[in-house]
């Protein structure tokens, strides 16, 4: 019909780490006329409210673990049912193109794609390829990487591959670049610590430690702000009410990017939107990567804004809260190295990313006629 907008299907799996880049890409598709559908899995509900598409459609997948026999019957045929369902969509509704985020939501959509002609991409966030998308980059048109190098790309997707960096959300690029807090002496000293719902409970048990640890002229300029989880609150907010020092502890912050921007260090894991976001802002972080994640792609992440000059890196089994307790003191009446580690991130963050990769997929929907 003469005046409908061009739609593109975007393909991500229910996790913020997949839907908020493919949300970045959304906001951008959208500013530019393209009309955008959600194909992904159930956990859409809890992740994906905000997401800017006019339909979303919930497709069947699964994790294919072949360390789990006896699952892997059921789950190929879970997979099969999404393709089916995947590609009765796409045959319905057209899309000029199909964008997955990785994970194994974006599987039928993506093989479907290329079953029916229809020029797709998958982008990998991380700095090692995850095992969905090694597997569809065969099928995929092109391969969008966040990282200059990504390790794991099989030898016959390289001449796929395009550096777009990963989309950060409209709500982070608004915060892009903001000034450094000024810090001194005598001037409070904003530390912001976050890192997922599993992050959130380590750091629940190990940053009380912690800060119990400091000494209590580094105690008064403190301002601790804290993702923790629910049912760890009232221990935590305990443990910190028995010092004397400025804490805000809260299970969710829907503000996120304007608490990095308005922090002087971050502690963190170190899952890509979380990297992205610290580059696009510009703040320094003490990174501790997921232990034992899927490819050791969160410490694959941690090293590459590490070797930047933008953070450190922390094996959680290495952690000591006397030892972590002295090393952010240093930090803290070191202001300088702070605020040249937050200028080295901003050199790392790529905030044209969701442009570059909205160049690319409006490249390849201009190569689909129909």
């Amino acid at each position: 019909m003469a005046g409908e907008r061009p739609l593109i299907v975007l393909a991500a799996g229910g996790t913020g780490g997949h839907l908020f880049p493919a949300q970045a890409l959304a906001e951008e598709l959208r500013r530019r006329g393209y009309d955008i559908h959600l194909m992904t899995d159930e956990r859409v509900r809890d992740y994906g409210k905000n997401f800017p598409a006019s339909a979303t459609h919930v497709v069947p997948s699964a994790t294919l673990s072949l360390g789990k026999p006896l699952q892997v019957p059921g789950r190929a045929f879970r997979l099969y049912r999404g393709y089916r369902q995947a590609r009765g969509i796409l045959a319905s509704v057209k899309p000029k193109a199909v964008v997955g985020f990785g994970g194994y939501p974006s599987f039928p959509p993506i093989l479907a794609a290329s079953r029916l002609g229809i020029p797709s991409c998958v982008h990998d966030q991380n700095a090692v390829m995850g095992r969905a998308n090694r597997m569809l980059s065969r099928f995929a048109t092109r391969v969008a990487s966040s990282f200059p190098v990504l390790m794991g790309l099989p030898e016959q997707a390289k001449s796929k591959l395009v550096v777009t960096g990963n989309p950060v959300r409209d709500i982070a690029l608004q915060e892009k670049a903001a000034p450094y807090p000024s810090l001194t002496a005598q001037e409070p000293f904003n530390l912001l610590v976050f890192g997922g719902s599993q992050g959130a409970r380590f750091f629940g048990e190990f940053m009380p430690k912690v800060i119990a640890a400091l000494s209590p002229e580094m105690l008064a300029t403190l301002h601790l702000v804290q993702q923790v989880r629910p049912e760890d609150m009232e221990q935590v907010k305990s443990a910190y009410g028995s010092l004397s020092f400025s804490f805000d502890l809260q299970p969710f912050f829907m503000d996120m990017p304007k608490r990095i921007a308005a922090s002087h260090l971050v502690v963190c894991r170190s899952g890509a939107s979380t990297i992205a976001e610290l580059g696009v802002i510009g703040r320094p972080a003490i990174m501790v990567p997921l232990p034992h994640a899927l490819d050791n792609d969160q410490l694959r992440n941690a090293e590459s804004f590490a070797k930047a000059g933008a953070g450190w890196i922390r094996p959680q089994a290495e952690l000591e809260p006397k030892a972590f307790a002295q090393f952010l003191t240093r930090l803290r009446y070191q202001q300088g190295e702070l605020a040249e580690a937050a200028e080295k991130a901003l050199g790392h963050g790529r905030p044209d990313a969701a442009s570059r990769l909205a160049d690319l997929t409006e490249f390849l929907a201009g190569t689909h006629s129909k």
